[in-house]
């Protein structure tokens, strides 16, 4: 069975987003590369790619972040290769109000969102990843279909924006590493707790 591992940064107050949509809500992030790193070996060994799980208002804010950079001769190296390995991955985007993907090797579904879910968990192949997309942690929480949740703790206090668990039931988790680097970021992995 596939496992389902969310990834977010959050504010030290639970915030995944600001309410800033020139930024995406990303203005308070701690840009930090150690972290970025430690964060892209959560797929493994797996020579398949993970595959991205979004909602509708990440898919676009990853579009307009992501795709300039493949074609952009002055793109630093390092974002032209995030951007590469985002377009390489296979995306899922649930949006009932997106009409169409453009992104290579992404694929839009009205449907049932816990349906689908179900379904891709039975299926063979990596991992699936979810980024950003509070409504469907929230949705996934709440089904108990989410087996992992990667938390970048940003030494920030947000105090207002999108906060990541809202509406979600109680849920026990069980530490499975912990990880802090130089500039106060920290990697907290977690397993559902049983």
């Amino acid at each position: 069975m596939r496992k389902i591992i969310m990834l977010n940064r959050i504010s030290i107050d639970g915030f995944f987003a600001t309410l800033n949509q020139k930024t995406w809500g990303m203005d308070w992030f701690i840009p930090d590369p150690a972290v970025d790193q430690a964060a892209h070996e959560l797929g493994g060994e797996s020579k398949t790619p993970l595959l991205l799980l979004m909602g509708g208002i990440t898919y676009k804010g990853f579009e307009r972040s992501w795709v300039p950079h493949l074609k952009d001769p002055n793109a630093p190296r390092e974002l032209k290769a995030v951007a590469e390995e985002l377009t390489e991955m296979p995306k899922l985007v649930f949006s009932k109000t997106i009409k169409e993907v453009t992104w290579e090797n992404t694929r839009l579904f009205k449907g049932d969102l816990v349906a689908e879910v179900k379904k891709l968990k039975q299926e063979k192949g990596a991992d699936i990843m979810i980024m950003g997309s509070g409504t469907i942690v929230q949705q996934l929480s709440n089904e108990g279909l989410i087996d992992e949740y990667v938390f970048i703790l940003s030494p920030v206090i947000a105090g207002k924006g999108k906060p990541l668990f809202k509406d979600v039931k109680q849920l026990g988790l069980k530490l499975i590493s912990a990880k802090s680097f130089d500039s106060g970021n920290i990697l907290l992995r977690y397993a559902v707790g049983k």
